[in-house]
């Protein structure tokens, strides 16, 4: 049975802006990706700009800075002012402004600024919503940024909540049938997002499963925080280190993701034989992501104990 969304108060989700939105959204920027199909990352808080500090200051897939504005209230002058501000004090080309409400006037505020300069703005509006016994989660939804993005608003968010439901469900299947072959997932409950994710251990350190729409992957993602991309990276090394005997307890090659220009890295098997939009393959796509997962977890869980962190 599909269950029904319902909306949740911002604040009992996130009671401070600044000190749980923000973090939050530092911590989960690929749901700010997927909603605007950019690929942000690198998210730092509180950077200073000027005389003032912004929100988040994230990096696009140049190494461009983003700056990123939230607002869990309705849009006001104030903050119109602020995205300006720190736009020219960081020399970003892309502001992003999130709010809870957003005014008809900083609606039309937004596109003018787009039709108007170079720089990209994105104007979005962020609800709390569950499905069913889930945990909270937040719905974005674009209401305006660059022309090719500002049209078909509500086709936009109708993919979104169709997106989110869609991946609630093929969670549920998938959680159901792992905890019959392990108990690393056994405590997480299905979300609505492109993946769910488990610690392997040690801090920073998780057993992810994820899908797209045509495929999906299971991963060993390594990220400790903020300035942590030095040690992510020698962690990286040391388990590199031991390619050859992970592979071969594996049962096949991985994908060694160092992402030199990102934080994080990430060693993965992607499992091409559909995702959530192939719904007549769910069982085969399970079973592939359950059996490679086990494999993965007993492949890697002797050196990630050895680790020196």
């Amino acid at each position: 049975m599909i269950g029904k969304i319902e909306r949740v108060p911002l604040r009992e989700i996130w009671k401070h802006e600044a000190h749980d939105f923000t973090k939050w959204l530092q911590d989960n920027l690929d749901v700010l990706n997927d909603v605007l199909d950019l690929s942000l990352s690198n998210a730092e808080r509180e950077k200073s700009a000027g005389n003032f500090n912004v929100d988040l200051v994230a990096e696009d897939e140049a190494g461009n800075p983003v700056i990123i504005e939230n607002q869990l209230e309705k849009s006001n002058h104030e903050h119109l002012g602020k995205i300006i501000t720190y736009l020219t004090a960081v020399e970003a080309k892309t502001a992003i402004w999130i709010v809870s409400n957003p005014r008809p006037e900083h609606v039309s505020a937004i596109a003018w600024l787009n039709d108007s300069s170079s720089a990209r703005f994105y104007l979005l509006k962020v609800e709390g919503i569950k499905i069913g016994n889930s945990a909270p989660a937040p719905l974005l939804t674009l209401i305006v940024g660059p022309s090719e993005e500002a049209s078909g608003v509500g086709d936009t968010k109708k993919g979104i909540v169709e997106r989110y439901t869609i991946r609630y469900r093929f969670w549920k299947e998938l959680l159901e049938k792992a905890r019959l072959k392990t108990k690393l997932h056994a405590s997480l409950s299905p979300g609505q997002y492109g993946w769910i994710s488990a610690g392997a251990g040690k801090s920073g350190i998780s057993y992810n499963y994820s899908i797209r729409q045509h495929e999906v992957q299971v991963e060993l993602y390594i990220d400790r925080g903020k300035d942590a991309e030095e040690e992510n990276k020698k962690i990286f090394d040391e388990l590199y280190e031991k390619k050859d005997e992970i592979e071969k307890s594996f049962g096949e090659p991985l994908n060694w993701e160092r992402l030199n220009n990102r934080r994080a890295c990430r060693i993965s098997k992607r499992i091409e034989i559909g995702g959530y939009r192939d719904e007549e393959k769910y069982q085969e796509i399970q079973a592939a992501m359950i059996d490679a997962m086990c494999r993965l977890e007993n492949a890697m869980k002797t050196h990630i104990v050895r680790l020196q962190i």
